[in-house]
Protein backbone atom coordinates (compact mmCIF):
# COMPACT_ATOMS: atom_id res chain seq x y z
CA UNK A 1 0.00 0.00 0.00
CA UNK A 2 1.27 3.64 -1.42
CA UNK A 3 2.22 5.79 1.78
CA UNK A 4 0.29 9.03 2.11
CA UNK A 5 2.12 11.97 1.76
CA UNK A 6 1.73 14.22 4.79
CA UNK A 7 -0.42 17.47 4.64
CA UNK A 8 1.57 20.68 3.71
CA UNK A 9 3.44 22.24 6.60
CA UNK A 10 2.62 25.66 7.84
CA UNK A 11 5.88 27.24 7.38
CA UNK A 12 5.71 25.59 3.34
CA UNK A 13 6.17 27.94 0.57
CA UNK A 14 2.59 28.58 -1.37
CA UNK A 15 2.70 29.02 -5.19
CA UNK A 16 -0.57 30.66 -5.05
CA UNK A 17 1.37 33.32 -2.34
CA UNK A 18 4.52 33.51 -4.82
CA UNK A 19 6.04 37.32 -4.57
CA UNK A 20 6.13 36.84 -8.32
CA UNK A 21 8.88 37.80 -10.98
CA UNK A 22 10.95 41.21 -11.42
CA UNK A 23 9.31 41.28 -15.08
CA UNK A 24 5.42 40.63 -14.31
CA UNK A 25 4.26 37.84 -16.64
CA UNK A 26 0.73 36.30 -17.19
CA UNK A 27 0.49 32.80 -14.83
CA UNK A 28 1.13 29.52 -16.71
CA UNK A 29 -2.35 27.79 -17.21
CA UNK A 30 -1.25 24.44 -16.51
CA UNK A 31 1.78 25.09 -14.06
CA UNK A 32 1.84 26.66 -10.74
CA UNK A 33 5.00 29.49 -10.90
CA UNK A 34 7.56 27.66 -9.11
CA UNK A 35 7.19 24.45 -11.75
CA UNK A 36 7.95 26.76 -14.09
CA UNK A 37 10.39 27.45 -13.09
CA UNK A 38 11.84 24.46 -13.19
CA UNK A 39 10.83 23.91 -16.95
CA UNK A 40 12.46 26.88 -17.75
CA UNK A 41 15.87 25.58 -16.19
CA UNK A 42 15.70 22.41 -17.70
CA UNK A 43 15.71 23.97 -21.25
CA UNK A 44 18.57 26.45 -20.72
CA UNK A 45 21.55 25.88 -22.39
CA UNK A 46 23.58 25.85 -19.37
CA UNK A 47 21.86 23.25 -17.49
CA UNK A 48 22.74 21.16 -21.04
CA UNK A 49 26.21 22.00 -20.81
CA UNK A 50 26.60 20.20 -17.44
CA UNK A 51 26.71 17.04 -18.91
CA UNK A 52 29.95 17.36 -19.52
CA UNK A 53 31.31 19.47 -16.12
CA UNK A 54 32.88 17.82 -13.79
CA UNK A 55 34.05 17.86 -10.20
CA UNK A 56 36.54 15.65 -9.43
CA UNK A 57 36.99 13.82 -12.51
CA UNK A 58 37.38 15.19 -15.98
CA UNK A 59 34.37 14.33 -18.15
CA UNK A 60 37.16 12.46 -20.88
CA UNK A 61 38.52 9.93 -18.21
CA UNK A 62 35.63 8.11 -17.79
CA UNK A 63 31.57 7.50 -18.73
CA UNK A 64 30.46 6.60 -15.38
CA UNK A 65 31.67 9.05 -12.96
CA UNK A 66 29.13 11.80 -11.88
CA UNK A 67 29.29 14.62 -13.99
CA UNK A 68 27.49 18.63 -12.91
CA UNK A 69 23.93 16.79 -14.73
CA UNK A 70 24.06 13.54 -13.60
CA UNK A 71 25.03 15.23 -9.79
CA UNK A 72 22.38 18.01 -10.04
CA UNK A 73 19.39 15.29 -11.21
CA UNK A 74 20.28 13.36 -7.50
CA UNK A 75 20.45 16.47 -5.59
CA UNK A 76 17.24 17.25 -7.04
CA UNK A 77 15.33 13.40 -6.58
CA UNK A 78 16.28 13.77 -2.93
CA UNK A 79 14.95 17.12 -2.42
CA UNK A 80 11.73 16.36 -4.08
CA UNK A 81 11.73 12.90 -1.46
CA UNK A 82 13.17 15.20 1.72
CA UNK A 83 10.83 18.29 0.57
CA UNK A 84 7.64 15.58 0.33
CA UNK A 85 8.10 14.14 3.59
CA UNK A 86 8.55 17.14 5.22
CA UNK A 87 4.99 18.78 3.67
CA UNK A 88 7.19 21.10 1.86
CA UNK A 89 6.54 22.23 -1.75
CA UNK A 90 8.32 19.80 -4.03
CA UNK A 91 8.51 21.90 -7.02
CA UNK A 92 10.19 24.65 -5.18
CA UNK A 93 12.95 22.41 -3.69
CA UNK A 94 13.28 20.22 -7.01
CA UNK A 95 14.16 23.91 -8.96
CA UNK A 96 16.57 25.10 -6.19
CA UNK A 97 18.59 21.83 -6.36
CA UNK A 98 18.57 21.51 -10.80
CA UNK A 99 19.77 25.35 -10.80
CA UNK A 100 22.41 25.40 -8.02
CA UNK A 101 25.31 23.96 -10.19
CA UNK A 102 24.38 26.28 -13.61
CA UNK A 103 27.38 29.12 -12.62
CA UNK A 104 30.32 26.43 -12.07
CA UNK A 105 33.45 26.59 -14.55
CA UNK A 106 34.77 23.58 -16.56
CA UNK A 107 36.85 21.32 -14.23
CA UNK A 108 35.01 21.46 -11.12
CA UNK A 109 36.58 22.70 -8.11
CA UNK A 110 40.08 22.87 -10.32
CA UNK A 111 38.82 25.11 -12.48
CA UNK A 112 37.08 27.43 -10.00
CA UNK A 113 39.80 28.34 -8.04
CA UNK A 114 41.75 29.26 -11.39
CA UNK A 115 38.93 31.22 -12.22
CA UNK A 116 39.28 32.95 -8.65
CA UNK A 117 42.86 33.60 -9.13
CA UNK A 118 42.84 35.03 -12.71
CA UNK A 119 40.16 37.53 -11.51
CA UNK A 120 41.37 38.06 -8.67
CA UNK A 121 42.43 42.00 -9.76
CA UNK A 122 38.86 42.34 -11.79
CA UNK A 123 36.15 41.56 -9.15
CA UNK A 124 36.66 37.54 -8.23
CA UNK A 125 34.92 34.97 -8.91
CA UNK A 126 31.93 33.19 -6.91
CA UNK A 127 30.42 29.90 -8.43
CA UNK A 128 27.40 30.67 -6.54
CA UNK A 129 27.63 34.25 -7.96
CA UNK A 130 28.17 32.82 -11.37
CA UNK A 131 24.68 30.49 -11.09
CA UNK A 132 22.95 33.76 -10.16
CA UNK A 133 24.23 35.83 -12.98
CA UNK A 134 23.24 32.87 -15.13
CA UNK A 135 19.75 32.67 -14.37
CA UNK A 136 19.30 36.84 -14.06
CA UNK A 137 21.68 37.89 -16.64
CA UNK A 138 23.86 35.81 -19.03
CA UNK A 139 21.16 33.23 -20.03
CA UNK A 140 19.24 35.25 -23.08
CA UNK A 141 16.14 33.57 -24.75
CA UNK A 142 12.99 35.67 -24.29
CA UNK A 143 12.48 38.72 -26.01
CA UNK A 144 11.39 41.04 -22.54
CA UNK A 145 14.00 40.33 -20.38
CA UNK A 146 17.60 39.15 -19.78
CA UNK A 147 17.63 35.73 -17.53
CA UNK A 148 15.15 33.46 -16.55
CA UNK A 149 13.02 36.15 -14.67
CA UNK A 150 12.74 33.38 -12.13
CA UNK A 151 10.42 33.62 -9.27
CA UNK A 152 11.33 35.78 -6.27
CA UNK A 153 11.05 32.31 -3.78
CA UNK A 154 13.22 30.31 -6.51
CA UNK A 155 16.33 33.13 -6.84
CA UNK A 156 16.02 33.49 -2.87
CA UNK A 157 17.02 30.08 -2.48
CA UNK A 158 19.89 30.48 -5.56
CA UNK A 159 21.38 32.71 -3.99
CA UNK A 160 20.67 32.01 0.36
CA UNK A 161 20.37 27.95 0.20
CA UNK A 162 23.17 27.51 2.42
CA UNK A 163 22.13 30.57 4.90
CA UNK A 164 22.63 34.60 5.15
CA UNK A 165 24.71 36.37 2.76
CA UNK A 166 24.42 40.25 3.68
CA UNK A 167 28.13 40.00 4.93
CA UNK A 168 29.24 38.99 1.49
CA UNK A 169 28.40 41.73 -0.30
CA UNK A 170 31.32 43.98 0.67
CA UNK A 171 33.10 40.85 -1.24
CA UNK A 172 33.97 42.17 -5.35
CA UNK A 173 32.84 39.30 -6.32
CA UNK A 174 29.43 39.71 -5.01
CA UNK A 175 28.96 43.52 -6.70
CA UNK A 176 26.32 41.61 -9.18
CA UNK A 177 24.30 40.36 -6.36
CA UNK A 178 24.48 43.96 -4.51
CA UNK A 179 23.42 45.69 -7.82
CA UNK A 180 20.52 43.39 -8.26
CA UNK A 181 19.63 43.47 -4.60
CA UNK A 182 18.93 47.24 -5.07
CA UNK A 183 16.41 47.05 -7.32
CA UNK A 184 14.82 43.74 -6.45
CA UNK A 185 15.43 42.85 -2.76
CA UNK A 186 16.10 39.34 -1.64
CA UNK A 187 16.28 39.70 1.67
CA UNK A 188 19.76 38.66 2.17
CA UNK A 189 20.07 39.32 5.77
CA UNK A 190 17.57 36.31 6.69
CA UNK A 191 17.59 32.36 6.21
CA UNK A 192 15.68 31.39 2.75
CA UNK A 193 13.00 28.81 2.68
CA UNK A 194 12.70 25.41 4.17
CA UNK A 195 12.53 24.73 0.64
CA UNK A 196 16.09 25.67 -0.37
CA UNK A 197 17.45 24.30 3.04
CA UNK A 198 16.50 21.05 1.95
CA UNK A 199 18.15 21.87 -1.55
CA UNK A 200 21.34 22.53 0.15
CA UNK A 201 21.32 19.50 2.25
CA UNK A 202 20.42 16.99 -0.44
CA UNK A 203 23.41 18.38 -1.97
CA UNK A 204 25.51 17.53 1.02
CA UNK A 205 23.79 13.60 0.77
CA UNK A 206 24.44 13.47 -3.16
CA UNK A 207 27.67 14.29 -3.12
CA UNK A 208 28.61 12.61 -0.31
CA UNK A 209 27.75 9.30 -1.57
CA UNK A 210 28.31 10.08 -5.29
CA UNK A 211 31.94 10.65 -3.92
CA UNK A 212 32.22 7.42 -2.26
CA UNK A 213 30.86 5.34 -5.39
CA UNK A 214 33.42 7.17 -7.48
CA UNK A 215 36.34 6.98 -5.20
CA UNK A 216 35.94 3.26 -5.26
CA UNK A 217 35.39 2.83 -9.14
CA UNK A 218 38.19 4.63 -9.29
CA UNK A 219 40.54 2.73 -7.73
CA UNK A 220 41.62 5.49 -5.34
CA UNK A 221 40.80 3.38 -2.62
CA UNK A 222 39.18 0.13 -2.37
CA UNK A 223 35.85 -0.55 -0.40
CA UNK A 224 36.96 -2.21 2.53
CA UNK A 225 39.31 0.63 3.39
CA UNK A 226 35.60 2.31 4.55
CA UNK A 227 35.05 -0.26 7.10
CA UNK A 228 37.02 1.67 9.65
CA UNK A 229 35.19 5.08 8.28
CA UNK A 230 32.06 6.16 10.72
CA UNK A 231 29.14 5.93 8.90
CA UNK A 232 29.83 4.29 5.82
CA UNK A 233 31.72 1.50 7.84
CA UNK A 234 29.12 -0.04 10.24
CA UNK A 235 26.82 0.07 7.29
CA UNK A 236 29.12 -1.46 4.75
CA UNK A 237 29.61 -4.17 7.77
CA UNK A 238 26.22 -4.89 7.56
CA UNK A 239 25.83 -5.46 4.19
CA UNK A 240 28.94 -7.93 3.97
CA UNK A 241 27.14 -9.60 6.24
CA UNK A 242 23.94 -10.06 4.96
CA UNK A 243 25.26 -11.00 1.19
CA UNK A 244 28.68 -12.68 1.91
CA UNK A 245 28.48 -14.09 -1.73
CA UNK A 246 27.69 -10.84 -3.47
CA UNK A 247 29.79 -9.21 -6.15
CA UNK A 248 31.97 -6.26 -5.29
CA UNK A 249 29.90 -4.02 -7.11
CA UNK A 250 26.81 -5.00 -5.74
CA UNK A 251 27.86 -4.72 -2.25
CA UNK A 252 28.59 -1.07 -2.60
CA UNK A 253 25.65 0.39 -4.62
CA UNK A 254 23.91 -1.27 -1.56
CA UNK A 255 25.88 0.34 1.20
CA UNK A 256 25.95 3.22 -0.63
CA UNK A 257 22.08 3.07 -1.12
CA UNK A 258 21.34 2.82 2.56
CA UNK A 259 23.59 5.43 3.73
CA UNK A 260 21.70 7.64 1.70
CA UNK A 261 18.92 6.61 3.31
CA UNK A 262 20.73 6.93 6.87
CA UNK A 263 21.19 10.57 5.88
CA UNK A 264 17.86 11.35 4.33
CA UNK A 265 16.28 9.60 7.63
CA UNK A 266 18.31 11.76 9.77
CA UNK A 267 17.43 14.80 8.13
CA UNK A 268 13.66 14.13 8.62
CA UNK A 269 13.94 13.63 11.76
CA UNK A 270 16.04 16.84 12.90
CA UNK A 271 13.91 18.78 11.31
CA UNK A 272 11.22 17.46 12.30
CA UNK A 273 12.23 17.93 15.70
CA UNK A 274 13.09 21.85 15.19
CA UNK A 275 10.34 22.78 13.45
CA UNK A 276 8.23 21.26 16.63
CA UNK A 277 10.22 23.50 19.02
CA UNK A 278 10.14 26.39 16.66
CA UNK A 279 6.84 26.08 17.01
CA UNK A 280 6.64 27.92 13.26
CA UNK A 281 3.45 28.92 11.91
CA UNK A 282 4.73 30.42 8.04
CA UNK A 283 7.40 30.43 5.87
CA UNK A 284 8.68 34.09 7.32
CA UNK A 285 9.26 32.50 10.58
CA UNK A 286 11.97 30.22 8.96
CA UNK A 287 13.49 32.92 7.56
CA UNK A 288 13.53 34.47 10.87
CA UNK A 289 14.39 31.81 12.96
CA UNK A 290 18.19 32.94 13.39
CA UNK A 291 19.54 29.67 12.48
CA UNK A 292 18.97 26.76 9.50
CA UNK A 293 15.81 24.73 10.18
CA UNK A 294 16.86 22.08 8.06
CA UNK A 295 19.98 20.02 9.41
CA UNK A 296 21.88 17.39 10.31
CA UNK A 297 21.85 16.01 13.81
CA UNK A 298 25.02 16.54 15.46
CA UNK A 299 25.96 13.32 15.68
CA UNK A 300 25.88 12.86 12.04
CA UNK A 301 27.80 15.87 11.23
CA UNK A 302 30.40 14.60 12.92
CA UNK A 303 30.21 10.89 11.35
CA UNK A 304 30.49 13.13 7.55
CA UNK A 305 33.65 14.99 9.01
CA UNK A 306 35.49 11.69 9.36
CA UNK A 307 33.80 10.69 6.30
CA UNK A 308 35.27 13.84 4.47
CA UNK A 309 38.40 13.89 5.77
CA UNK A 310 38.93 10.27 4.67
CA UNK A 311 38.08 11.42 1.31
CA UNK A 312 40.13 14.40 1.14
CA UNK A 313 43.05 12.63 2.13
CA UNK A 314 42.43 9.29 -0.32
CA UNK A 315 40.67 10.87 -3.06
CA UNK A 316 40.85 14.76 -3.26
CA UNK A 317 44.68 14.89 -2.97
CA UNK A 318 45.59 11.75 -4.95
CA UNK A 319 48.38 12.30 -7.16
CA UNK A 320 46.18 11.20 -10.08
CA UNK A 321 43.22 13.83 -9.56
CA UNK A 322 46.25 16.69 -8.64
CA UNK A 323 48.03 16.12 -11.93
CA UNK A 324 44.40 16.15 -13.87
CA UNK A 325 44.02 19.72 -11.70
CA UNK A 326 47.25 20.99 -12.49
CA UNK A 327 46.67 20.68 -16.37
CA UNK A 328 42.87 22.30 -15.94
CA UNK A 329 44.48 24.93 -14.07
CA UNK A 330 46.97 25.90 -16.82
CA UNK A 331 44.29 25.25 -19.52
CA UNK A 332 42.33 28.29 -18.03
CA UNK A 333 45.37 30.15 -16.92
CA UNK A 334 46.80 30.32 -20.70
CA UNK A 335 43.53 30.57 -22.25
CA UNK A 336 42.08 33.66 -19.59
CA UNK A 337 45.52 35.43 -20.55
CA UNK A 338 45.73 34.80 -24.11
CA UNK A 339 42.09 36.02 -24.56
CA UNK A 340 42.80 39.33 -22.36
CA UNK A 341 45.72 40.18 -24.37
CA UNK A 342 44.09 39.06 -27.61
CA UNK A 343 40.65 39.51 -27.51
CA UNK A 344 40.45 39.32 -31.43
CA UNK A 345 40.78 35.93 -31.05
CA UNK A 346 37.70 35.59 -29.24
CA UNK A 347 34.29 34.20 -31.55
CA UNK A 348 32.80 37.23 -32.61
CA UNK A 349 30.04 37.09 -30.10
CA UNK A 350 32.08 37.52 -26.90
CA UNK A 351 34.64 39.66 -28.55
CA UNK A 352 31.86 42.53 -29.42
CA UNK A 353 30.85 41.97 -25.48
CA UNK A 354 34.68 42.53 -24.76
CA UNK A 355 34.71 45.76 -27.11
CA UNK A 356 34.29 49.48 -25.45
CA UNK A 357 34.90 48.34 -21.58
CA UNK A 358 37.77 48.74 -19.45
CA UNK A 359 40.58 45.73 -18.22
CA UNK A 360 37.80 44.83 -15.71
CA UNK A 361 34.87 44.89 -17.37
CA UNK A 362 36.60 42.86 -20.07
CA UNK A 363 38.03 40.31 -17.92
CA UNK A 364 34.57 39.78 -16.82
CA UNK A 365 33.71 39.14 -20.62
CA UNK A 366 36.47 36.41 -20.62
CA UNK A 367 35.57 34.75 -17.57
CA UNK A 368 32.45 34.38 -18.61
CA UNK A 369 33.08 32.59 -21.89
CA UNK A 370 35.27 30.54 -20.28
CA UNK A 371 32.91 29.86 -16.90
CA UNK A 372 30.23 28.72 -19.24
CA UNK A 373 32.68 25.97 -21.16
CA UNK A 374 31.83 22.14 -21.33
CA UNK A 375 35.43 20.22 -19.88
CA UNK A 376 36.02 18.65 -23.48
CA UNK A 377 34.78 21.93 -24.98
CA UNK A 378 37.64 23.85 -22.95
CA UNK A 379 40.37 21.36 -24.15
CA UNK A 380 39.35 21.61 -27.56
CA UNK A 381 39.27 25.19 -27.43
CA UNK A 382 43.05 25.23 -26.03
CA UNK A 383 44.35 22.61 -28.67
CA UNK A 384 42.65 25.08 -31.47
CA UNK A 385 44.42 28.13 -29.46
CA UNK A 386 48.10 26.58 -28.88
CA UNK A 387 48.29 24.05 -31.35
CA UNK A 388 49.54 24.78 -34.99
CA UNK A 389 48.07 21.28 -36.45
CA UNK A 390 44.62 21.96 -35.48
CA UNK A 391 43.09 24.46 -37.05
CA UNK A 392 39.53 23.61 -36.76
Amino acid sequence: MASVPPPRAPYAEDPARSRGRKVPEPESRTRTPFARDRDRIIHCTPFRRLKEKTQVFVAHEGDHFRTRLTHSLEVAQIARSVATALGLDADLAETIALAHDLGHPPFGHAGEDELERQMSDFGGFDHNVQTFRVVTKLEQRYPRFDGLNLTWETLEGVIKHNGPVLEKLERPSWSAIAEFDAEYRLGLDGWASAEAQVAALADDIAYNNHDVDDGVQAGLFHLKELLDVPLIGPILAGVYREYPDVEPRIIRLEAVRRMIGAMVDDVLTETRRRAEAAGLASPEDVRNLGGPLVAFSRDMVEDLGQLRAFLMERMYRHWRVNRTRSQARRILAEMFQLFMTEPDVLPTEWFVRSQKRDEAGRARVVCDYIAGMTDRFAIEEHRRLFHLDVWN
